[in-house]
């Protein structure tokens, strides 16, 4: 891993936890003349993994098409290639979901999340995540179940919610796990 990131110049942060997001990655731009990644550093350690993948897969589309969707086709495709290359990092009652996963595209996200709490371990598989509820729907965090909200529309990795007392906007992660009402 040390070798790829030294290959390619990436500046990589392992960060504290943080509820909004598991990693990050920054293209080189003006002010900015370096790569970036980072990845929550309380992650389990086959999660970290993941998640670092994920991130590089950012990196190898941006290095290949510079202009390509965030999470479109080409970046799927090369967190696809990136997740064969490292399979045998995996353990092997996971392996064929890993596989099965690579295997098609657009990738599952049902599949996906799946493989994803295995690999946190101790994941509610019942869980509901805001991602899983259409627009409109009435919800509550499960962190901060004080609050109504309703979700509005969905911005690549959030959703534009309001809260039904207030009518002030935010964004909320679509991994967030809720409470529908």
């Amino acid at each position: 891993a040390y070798a790829y990131l030294d290959r390619h110049r990436v500046h990589f942060h392992i960060t504290r936890g943080r509820r909004s997001k598991y990693g990050d990655y920054r293209w080189p731009q003006s002010g900015h003349a370096f790569h970036e990644m980072s990845v929550n550093g309380d992650l389990p350690p086959l999660f970290f993994l993941w998640v670092m993948l994920h991130e590089a897969a950012h990196l190898e589309t941006h290095l290949k098409y510079s202009a390509a969707a965030p999470h479109g086709h080409e970046w799927q495709a090369e967190y696809a290639r990136l997740m064969v290359e490292c399979l045998s990092f995996f353990p092997p009652e996971i392996q064929p979901s890993v596989r099965r996963l690579a295997s098609r595209i657009p990738l599952n996200r049902n599949l996906m999340r799946g493989i994803e709490q295995q690999l946190r371990g101790g994941a509610d598989p019942s869980a509901v995540h805001l991602d899983d509820l259409p627009a409109g729907t009435l919800f509550r965090l499960k962190a901060k179940p004080d609050i109504l909200f309703r979700s509005v529309e969905r911005r690549r990795t959030r959703w534009l919610s309001i809260d039904q007392q207030t009518g002030r906007q935010y964004t909320v992660s679509a991994l967030a796990e809720v409470m529908p009402q």
